[in-house]
Protein backbone atom coordinates (compact mmCIF):
# COMPACT_ATOMS: atom_id res chain seq x y z
CA UNK A 1 0.00 0.00 0.00
CA UNK A 2 1.53 3.30 -0.89
CA UNK A 3 1.87 6.08 1.52
CA UNK A 4 1.94 9.83 0.70
CA UNK A 5 4.05 11.38 2.74
CA UNK A 6 4.76 15.24 3.46
CA UNK A 7 7.12 17.23 0.86
CA UNK A 8 8.95 19.34 3.28
CA UNK A 9 12.58 21.02 2.23
CA UNK A 10 12.43 19.80 -1.42
CA UNK A 11 11.65 16.20 -0.94
CA UNK A 12 9.33 13.95 0.65
CA UNK A 13 9.45 12.71 4.66
CA UNK A 14 7.48 11.06 6.61
CA UNK A 15 8.19 13.69 9.59
CA UNK A 16 6.81 13.01 13.23
CA UNK A 17 3.41 11.74 11.86
CA UNK A 18 2.62 8.49 12.95
CA UNK A 19 -1.32 8.07 12.17
CA UNK A 20 -3.11 7.41 8.36
CA UNK A 21 -6.13 8.25 6.54
CA UNK A 22 -7.23 5.61 3.37
CA UNK A 23 -7.34 7.72 -0.18
CA UNK A 24 -9.84 5.44 -2.49
CA UNK A 25 -10.30 5.47 -6.27
CA UNK A 26 -14.03 7.06 -6.24
CA UNK A 27 -14.88 4.82 -9.24
CA UNK A 28 -14.25 1.87 -7.77
CA UNK A 29 -14.61 2.15 -4.30
CA UNK A 30 -11.23 0.68 -4.08
CA UNK A 31 -8.36 1.89 -1.03
CA UNK A 32 -5.40 2.99 -3.33
CA UNK A 33 -3.09 4.57 -0.66
CA UNK A 34 -2.85 6.13 2.64
CA UNK A 35 -1.96 9.28 3.59
CA UNK A 36 0.14 10.63 6.65
CA UNK A 37 -2.03 12.87 8.42
CA UNK A 38 0.43 15.34 9.94
CA UNK A 39 -0.44 17.78 12.84
CA UNK A 40 1.49 20.86 15.01
CA UNK A 41 5.34 19.47 15.03
CA UNK A 42 5.05 18.50 11.19
CA UNK A 43 3.73 22.08 10.84
CA UNK A 44 6.49 23.26 12.92
CA UNK A 45 8.77 21.23 11.07
CA UNK A 46 7.60 22.85 7.75
CA UNK A 47 7.51 26.65 8.77
CA UNK A 48 12.06 26.24 10.00
CA UNK A 49 12.55 25.02 6.80
CA UNK A 50 10.25 27.72 5.12
CA UNK A 51 11.83 30.38 7.57
CA UNK A 52 15.20 29.75 6.56
CA UNK A 53 14.35 29.54 3.02
CA UNK A 54 13.01 32.63 3.19
CA UNK A 55 15.94 34.64 3.89
CA UNK A 56 17.12 33.95 0.93
CA UNK A 57 13.94 33.50 -1.44
CA UNK A 58 13.27 37.28 0.07
CA UNK A 59 16.07 39.04 -1.53
CA UNK A 60 16.20 36.84 -4.80
CA UNK A 61 15.74 39.00 -7.96
CA UNK A 62 12.74 39.29 -9.60
CA UNK A 63 14.26 37.60 -13.00
CA UNK A 64 15.15 34.58 -10.74
CA UNK A 65 11.88 34.18 -9.75
CA UNK A 66 10.20 34.88 -13.18
CA UNK A 67 12.70 32.51 -14.47
CA UNK A 68 11.43 29.75 -12.03
CA UNK A 69 7.50 30.88 -12.39
CA UNK A 70 8.57 30.17 -16.54
CA UNK A 71 9.64 26.62 -16.08
CA UNK A 72 6.79 25.73 -13.85
CA UNK A 73 4.36 26.85 -16.50
CA UNK A 74 5.99 24.79 -18.85
CA UNK A 75 6.52 21.66 -16.63
CA UNK A 76 2.37 21.97 -15.78
CA UNK A 77 1.78 22.26 -19.73
CA UNK A 78 4.32 18.95 -19.87
CA UNK A 79 2.52 17.19 -17.43
CA UNK A 80 -0.77 18.44 -17.61
CA UNK A 81 -2.08 14.41 -19.00
CA UNK A 82 -0.32 12.88 -16.22
CA UNK A 83 -1.62 15.42 -13.41
CA UNK A 84 -5.04 14.67 -14.78
CA UNK A 85 -4.96 11.62 -14.30
CA UNK A 86 -3.94 11.67 -11.29
CA UNK A 87 -6.56 13.89 -10.03
CA UNK A 88 -9.28 11.70 -11.56
CA UNK A 89 -7.66 8.85 -9.71
CA UNK A 90 -8.18 10.19 -6.43
CA UNK A 91 -11.24 12.88 -6.94
CA UNK A 92 -13.14 10.91 -9.81
CA UNK A 93 -13.87 13.82 -12.11
CA UNK A 94 -13.15 13.30 -15.72
CA UNK A 95 -9.72 13.61 -16.91
CA UNK A 96 -10.53 16.28 -19.00
CA UNK A 97 -12.48 18.24 -16.19
CA UNK A 98 -9.07 18.01 -14.15
CA UNK A 99 -7.20 19.05 -17.55
CA UNK A 100 -9.25 22.30 -17.70
CA UNK A 101 -9.11 22.95 -13.81
CA UNK A 102 -5.02 22.49 -14.15
CA UNK A 103 -5.84 25.00 -17.49
CA UNK A 104 -7.76 27.37 -14.86
CA UNK A 105 -4.40 27.46 -12.74
CA UNK A 106 -1.81 27.71 -15.35
CA UNK A 107 -3.54 31.56 -16.35
CA UNK A 108 -2.59 32.31 -12.48
CA UNK A 109 1.10 30.95 -12.82
CA UNK A 110 1.08 33.00 -16.35
CA UNK A 111 -0.05 35.81 -14.02
CA UNK A 112 2.64 35.11 -11.56
CA UNK A 113 5.48 35.74 -14.69
CA UNK A 114 4.80 39.11 -15.45
CA UNK A 115 4.62 40.28 -11.82
CA UNK A 116 7.67 42.10 -11.34
CA UNK A 117 5.55 44.72 -12.74
CA UNK A 118 2.90 44.91 -10.23
CA UNK A 119 5.73 45.26 -7.91
CA UNK A 120 7.03 48.17 -8.94
CA UNK A 121 7.35 51.07 -6.34
CA UNK A 122 6.88 54.30 -6.44
CA UNK A 123 8.49 57.56 -5.76
CA UNK A 124 7.18 61.15 -5.15
CA UNK A 125 9.14 64.08 -4.78
CA UNK A 126 8.44 67.30 -2.97
CA UNK A 127 5.13 66.13 -1.88
CA UNK A 128 5.32 68.63 1.08
CA UNK A 129 7.98 70.93 1.63
CA UNK A 130 11.07 68.60 2.32
CA UNK A 131 9.38 65.96 2.34
CA UNK A 132 9.72 63.02 -0.28
CA UNK A 133 7.45 59.88 -0.56
CA UNK A 134 8.58 56.15 -1.31
CA UNK A 135 6.52 53.34 -1.68
CA UNK A 136 7.44 50.08 -2.26
CA UNK A 137 6.61 46.18 -1.81
CA UNK A 138 8.31 43.52 0.92
CA UNK A 139 7.06 39.81 1.22
CA UNK A 140 5.48 38.81 4.74
CA UNK A 141 7.72 35.77 5.20
CA UNK A 142 5.67 32.36 5.95
CA UNK A 143 2.60 31.53 4.06
CA UNK A 144 0.60 28.80 4.12
CA UNK A 145 -2.75 27.87 2.08
CA UNK A 146 -5.41 25.75 3.37
CA UNK A 147 -7.21 24.09 0.20
CA UNK A 148 -10.20 21.53 -0.75
CA UNK A 149 -10.44 18.48 -2.10
CA UNK A 150 -12.58 19.66 -5.37
CA UNK A 151 -10.21 21.75 -7.15
CA UNK A 152 -6.90 19.88 -5.85
CA UNK A 153 -4.98 21.72 -8.78
CA UNK A 154 -6.27 24.85 -9.45
CA UNK A 155 -7.08 25.96 -6.07
CA UNK A 156 -3.29 25.86 -4.45
CA UNK A 157 -2.97 27.31 -7.60
CA UNK A 158 -4.51 30.76 -6.91
CA UNK A 159 -2.20 30.70 -3.78
CA UNK A 160 0.82 29.56 -3.79
CA UNK A 161 2.74 31.14 -7.81
CA UNK A 162 0.99 34.14 -6.38
CA UNK A 163 2.85 34.41 -3.03
CA UNK A 164 6.07 32.61 -4.48
CA UNK A 165 6.75 34.67 -6.94
CA UNK A 166 6.29 38.14 -4.56
CA UNK A 167 8.63 36.13 -2.56
CA UNK A 168 7.37 34.53 0.14
CA UNK A 169 7.92 31.02 1.21
CA UNK A 170 4.30 28.40 1.27
CA UNK A 171 3.34 26.13 3.39
CA UNK A 172 -0.05 23.79 1.68
CA UNK A 173 -2.18 21.71 3.66
CA UNK A 174 -4.19 20.10 0.72
CA UNK A 175 -7.36 18.32 1.49
CA UNK A 176 -6.82 14.90 3.14
CA UNK A 177 -9.30 13.18 0.47
CA UNK A 178 -7.23 13.94 -2.65
CA UNK A 179 -3.58 14.70 -1.83
CA UNK A 180 -1.73 13.55 -4.61
CA UNK A 181 -1.77 16.48 -6.64
CA UNK A 182 -0.27 18.63 -3.80
CA UNK A 183 3.29 16.41 -4.06
CA UNK A 184 3.00 16.02 -7.87
CA UNK A 185 2.84 20.07 -7.83
CA UNK A 186 6.01 20.15 -5.20
CA UNK A 187 8.09 18.16 -7.37
CA UNK A 188 7.39 20.13 -10.67
CA UNK A 189 8.48 23.48 -8.52
CA UNK A 190 12.01 21.26 -7.60
CA UNK A 191 12.58 20.76 -10.99
CA UNK A 192 11.77 24.52 -12.11
CA UNK A 193 14.52 25.12 -10.34
CA UNK A 194 12.67 26.45 -7.05
CA UNK A 195 14.89 26.41 -4.20
CA UNK A 196 14.23 23.96 -1.20
CA UNK A 197 12.09 25.03 1.41
CA UNK A 198 10.26 27.65 -0.59
CA UNK A 199 7.21 25.28 -1.45
CA UNK A 200 6.17 23.00 1.11
CA UNK A 201 3.29 20.45 1.67
CA UNK A 202 1.78 19.08 5.03
CA UNK A 203 -0.77 16.56 4.40
CA UNK A 204 -3.29 16.15 7.44
CA UNK A 205 -6.87 17.18 9.19
CA UNK A 206 -7.68 19.45 12.18
CA UNK A 207 -4.94 19.41 13.93
CA UNK A 208 -2.84 20.75 10.96
CA UNK A 209 -5.19 23.25 10.19
CA UNK A 210 -5.12 24.34 14.19
CA UNK A 211 -1.75 24.19 13.82
CA UNK A 212 -1.25 26.61 10.62
CA UNK A 213 -3.77 29.40 12.13
CA UNK A 214 -2.05 29.17 15.55
CA UNK A 215 1.77 29.31 14.41
CA UNK A 216 3.56 32.46 15.12
CA UNK A 217 5.54 31.89 12.42
CA UNK A 218 3.14 31.93 9.82
CA UNK A 219 2.46 35.33 8.54
CA UNK A 220 -1.10 35.27 6.61
CA UNK A 221 -3.39 31.88 5.46
CA UNK A 222 -6.02 31.27 2.61
CA UNK A 223 -8.67 29.05 2.74
CA UNK A 224 -11.24 27.90 0.31
CA UNK A 225 -13.91 25.39 1.91
CA UNK A 226 -17.31 25.90 3.61
CA UNK A 227 -18.78 29.00 4.74
CA UNK A 228 -18.51 27.21 8.42
CA UNK A 229 -15.11 26.17 8.33
CA UNK A 230 -14.25 29.66 6.35
CA UNK A 231 -15.66 31.65 9.50
CA UNK A 232 -13.46 29.57 11.93
CA UNK A 233 -10.06 30.28 9.59
CA UNK A 234 -10.65 33.76 9.92
CA UNK A 235 -11.77 33.85 13.73
CA UNK A 236 -8.57 31.88 14.63
CA UNK A 237 -5.96 33.01 12.51
CA UNK A 238 -6.65 36.84 12.89
CA UNK A 239 -6.62 36.19 16.48
CA UNK A 240 -3.53 35.31 16.28
CA UNK A 241 -2.39 38.26 14.38
CA UNK A 242 -2.66 36.92 10.20
CA UNK A 243 -3.59 38.64 7.57
CA UNK A 244 -6.43 35.81 6.29
CA UNK A 245 -8.95 35.23 3.28
CA UNK A 246 -11.76 32.65 3.77
CA UNK A 247 -13.75 31.74 0.59
CA UNK A 248 -16.38 29.84 1.46
CA UNK A 249 -19.55 27.92 -0.22
CA UNK A 250 -22.26 29.38 -2.29
CA UNK A 251 -25.75 28.45 -3.47
CA UNK A 252 -26.26 29.60 -6.93
CA UNK A 253 -29.25 30.40 -8.79
CA UNK A 254 -30.53 30.70 -12.62
CA UNK A 255 -33.81 32.28 -13.68
CA UNK A 256 -35.25 31.11 -16.54
CA UNK A 257 -38.30 33.45 -18.21
CA UNK A 258 -40.96 32.94 -20.00
CA UNK A 259 -39.34 34.42 -23.50
CA UNK A 260 -35.87 32.55 -23.16
CA UNK A 261 -34.67 30.21 -25.65
CA UNK A 262 -35.58 27.32 -22.83
CA UNK A 263 -32.74 24.42 -25.18
CA UNK A 264 -29.69 27.03 -24.91
CA UNK A 265 -31.29 27.43 -21.17
CA UNK A 266 -31.23 24.27 -20.52
CA UNK A 267 -28.09 23.03 -22.11
CA UNK A 268 -25.89 25.65 -19.48
CA UNK A 269 -28.08 24.73 -16.78
CA UNK A 270 -27.64 21.09 -17.15
CA UNK A 271 -23.49 21.88 -17.31
CA UNK A 272 -23.61 24.13 -14.21
CA UNK A 273 -25.75 21.64 -12.34
CA UNK A 274 -23.87 17.81 -13.14
CA UNK A 275 -20.64 18.74 -14.09
CA UNK A 276 -17.77 17.89 -11.87
CA UNK A 277 -20.43 15.98 -9.84
CA UNK A 278 -22.04 19.25 -8.90
CA UNK A 279 -19.15 19.06 -6.52
CA UNK A 280 -18.06 23.16 -7.04
CA UNK A 281 -18.85 26.14 -5.08
CA UNK A 282 -19.94 28.01 -8.73
CA UNK A 283 -22.78 24.69 -9.27
CA UNK A 284 -26.11 26.00 -10.46
CA UNK A 285 -27.94 24.10 -7.97
CA UNK A 286 -31.25 26.07 -8.43
CA UNK A 287 -32.90 27.53 -11.45
CA UNK A 288 -35.61 29.67 -10.74
CA UNK A 289 -38.69 29.23 -13.95
CA UNK A 290 -40.61 32.17 -14.27
CA UNK A 291 -44.03 31.79 -15.02
CA UNK A 292 -44.96 29.71 -18.62
CA UNK A 293 -41.23 28.78 -18.61
CA UNK A 294 -41.80 25.91 -16.08
CA UNK A 295 -43.39 23.23 -17.29
CA UNK A 296 -41.19 23.56 -20.74
CA UNK A 297 -38.06 23.60 -18.39
CA UNK A 298 -38.73 20.77 -17.00
CA UNK A 299 -39.41 18.79 -19.44
CA UNK A 300 -36.05 19.91 -21.32
CA UNK A 301 -33.91 19.38 -18.22
CA UNK A 302 -35.48 15.73 -17.51
CA UNK A 303 -34.24 14.65 -20.90
CA UNK A 304 -30.93 16.44 -20.23
CA UNK A 305 -30.32 14.69 -16.92
CA UNK A 306 -31.43 11.48 -18.68
CA UNK A 307 -29.18 12.04 -20.90
CA UNK A 308 -25.18 12.62 -19.22
CA UNK A 309 -23.22 9.73 -19.08
CA UNK A 310 -21.79 8.82 -15.84
CA UNK A 311 -18.91 6.15 -15.65
CA UNK A 312 -15.31 5.98 -14.34
CA UNK A 313 -13.38 9.69 -14.97
CA UNK A 314 -10.50 7.91 -17.36
CA UNK A 315 -13.00 6.25 -19.64
CA UNK A 316 -13.52 8.10 -23.00
CA UNK A 317 -16.94 9.75 -23.28
CA UNK A 318 -17.91 9.82 -19.99
CA UNK A 319 -19.50 13.48 -18.75
CA UNK A 320 -20.00 13.00 -15.17
CA UNK A 321 -17.68 10.80 -12.40
CA UNK A 322 -18.16 9.14 -9.00
CA UNK A 323 -18.84 11.62 -5.89
CA UNK A 324 -15.27 11.72 -3.86
CA UNK A 325 -16.06 9.58 -1.10
CA UNK A 326 -19.15 6.85 0.05
CA UNK A 327 -20.02 9.46 2.64
CA UNK A 328 -20.64 12.30 0.41
CA UNK A 329 -22.93 9.60 -2.10
CA UNK A 330 -24.89 8.89 0.97
CA UNK A 331 -25.38 12.45 1.79
CA UNK A 332 -26.23 13.60 -1.41
CA UNK A 333 -28.56 10.21 -1.86
CA UNK A 334 -30.39 11.45 0.91
CA UNK A 335 -30.87 14.54 0.50
CA UNK A 336 -32.84 13.45 -2.35
CA UNK A 337 -34.58 11.61 -0.22
CA UNK A 338 -35.29 14.27 2.52
CA UNK A 339 -36.15 16.40 -0.83
CA UNK A 340 -39.36 13.81 -1.96
CA UNK A 341 -40.42 13.50 1.69
CA UNK A 342 -40.80 16.97 1.98
CA UNK A 343 -42.94 17.53 -1.10
CA UNK A 344 -40.81 17.49 -3.61
CA UNK A 345 -41.30 15.70 -6.57
CA UNK A 346 -38.42 13.56 -7.92
CA UNK A 347 -38.90 14.11 -11.72
CA UNK A 348 -34.81 12.21 -12.26
CA UNK A 349 -33.86 9.63 -9.45
CA UNK A 350 -30.26 9.70 -9.54
CA UNK A 351 -29.91 7.42 -6.67
CA UNK A 352 -28.64 3.62 -6.13
CA UNK A 353 -26.96 3.90 -9.86
CA UNK A 354 -24.67 1.06 -10.71
CA UNK A 355 -22.04 1.11 -13.12
CA UNK A 356 -21.10 -2.23 -14.77
CA UNK A 357 -17.47 -3.35 -13.64
CA UNK A 358 -17.78 -0.63 -11.17
CA UNK A 359 -20.57 -1.73 -8.65
CA UNK A 360 -18.46 -0.61 -5.67
CA UNK A 361 -17.82 3.08 -7.15
CA UNK A 362 -19.59 6.22 -5.70
CA UNK A 363 -21.87 6.96 -8.51
CA UNK A 364 -24.76 8.98 -8.32
CA UNK A 365 -26.42 9.81 -11.23
CA UNK A 366 -27.65 13.21 -11.91
CA UNK A 367 -31.16 14.14 -9.85
CA UNK A 368 -33.61 16.79 -10.52
CA UNK A 369 -36.06 17.83 -8.00
CA UNK A 370 -39.54 19.92 -9.27
CA UNK A 371 -41.92 21.96 -7.35
CA UNK A 372 -39.12 22.84 -3.94
CA UNK A 373 -39.96 25.45 -1.93
CA UNK A 374 -38.02 27.75 -0.04
CA UNK A 375 -38.37 25.67 3.30
CA UNK A 376 -36.99 22.49 2.03
CA UNK A 377 -33.33 21.50 2.96
CA UNK A 378 -32.99 20.93 -1.23
CA UNK A 379 -33.33 24.91 -1.28
CA UNK A 380 -31.24 25.43 1.91
CA UNK A 381 -28.59 23.71 1.87
CA UNK A 382 -25.44 23.68 -0.33
CA UNK A 383 -25.67 19.61 -1.62
CA UNK A 384 -22.28 19.86 -3.38
CA UNK A 385 -23.31 17.07 -5.66
CA UNK A 386 -25.52 16.34 -8.89
CA UNK A 387 -28.87 17.94 -8.14
CA UNK A 388 -31.54 20.85 -9.29
CA UNK A 389 -33.50 22.08 -7.71
CA UNK A 390 -36.53 23.69 -10.03
CA UNK A 391 -38.50 26.74 -7.49
CA UNK A 392 -41.56 28.24 -9.45
CA UNK A 393 -42.29 31.87 -9.37
CA UNK A 394 -45.09 33.73 -10.80
CA UNK A 395 -42.71 37.02 -11.58
CA UNK A 396 -39.36 38.25 -12.58
CA UNK A 397 -39.72 40.64 -9.14
CA UNK A 398 -40.49 37.41 -7.27
CA UNK A 399 -37.72 35.68 -8.21
CA UNK A 400 -35.50 38.79 -7.53
CA UNK A 401 -37.13 39.03 -4.07
CA UNK A 402 -36.35 35.26 -3.25
CA UNK A 403 -32.95 35.19 -4.57
CA UNK A 404 -32.60 38.28 -2.64
CA UNK A 405 -33.59 36.65 0.68
CA UNK A 406 -31.42 33.72 0.11
CA UNK A 407 -28.50 35.37 -0.11
CA UNK A 408 -26.83 35.58 3.51
CA UNK A 409 -25.95 38.38 4.55
CA UNK A 410 -22.31 39.75 4.41
CA UNK A 411 -20.22 38.32 7.24
CA UNK A 412 -18.47 40.85 9.66
CA UNK A 413 -16.12 40.05 12.06
CA UNK A 414 -16.17 41.20 15.45
CA UNK A 415 -14.24 44.60 15.64
CA UNK A 416 -11.50 43.68 17.73
CA UNK A 417 -10.24 41.42 14.68
CA UNK A 418 -10.98 44.68 12.59
CA UNK A 419 -8.27 46.47 13.90
CA UNK A 420 -4.35 46.89 12.34
CA UNK A 421 -1.93 44.22 13.19
CA UNK A 422 0.12 45.19 16.21
CA UNK A 423 2.55 42.38 16.31
CA UNK A 424 5.92 44.13 14.80
CA UNK A 425 7.95 41.59 12.86
CA UNK A 426 10.93 42.04 14.26
CA UNK A 427 13.09 40.26 11.30
CA UNK A 428 12.75 43.51 8.95
CA UNK A 429 15.79 45.46 8.67
CA UNK A 430 14.38 49.17 9.32
CA UNK A 431 11.08 50.43 10.76
CA UNK A 432 10.28 51.56 6.95
CA UNK A 433 10.11 47.95 5.48
CA UNK A 434 6.24 46.93 6.40
CA UNK A 435 5.42 44.04 4.89
CA UNK A 436 2.35 43.42 2.44
CA UNK A 437 1.70 40.06 1.03
CA UNK A 438 -0.05 40.07 -2.44
CA UNK A 439 -3.67 38.16 -2.48
CA UNK A 440 -4.11 35.83 -5.10
CA UNK A 441 -6.89 36.86 -8.24
CA UNK A 442 -10.69 35.97 -7.55
CA UNK A 443 -10.88 33.01 -10.03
Amino acid sequence: MTTIEHWINGSLTQGAATATQPVFNPATGAEQAQVLLGGGADVDAAVQVASAAFETWSESSLTQRTQVMFNFRQLLLEHEEELGRIISAEHGKTVDDARGEITRGREVVEFACGLGDVLKGSFSDQVSRGVDVHNFRQPLGVVAGITPFNFPAMVPLWMHPIAIATGNTFILKPSERDPSAANFVADLYKKAGLPDGVFNVVHGGKPAVDAILTHPSIEAVSFVGSTPIAKYVHEQATAHGKRVQALGGAKNHAVVLPDADLEFAANHITAGAYGSAGERCMAVSVAVAVGDAADGLVEILERKAREVKVGPGDQPGTEMGPLVTKAAQERVENAVGTAAAQGATVVVDGRDLKIEGHEEGFFTGPSLLDHVTTEMQAYKEELFGPVLAIVRTDTLDEAIDLITARSPRRWSPPASMCCARSRWPGRWKTPARWPSWSAPPRS
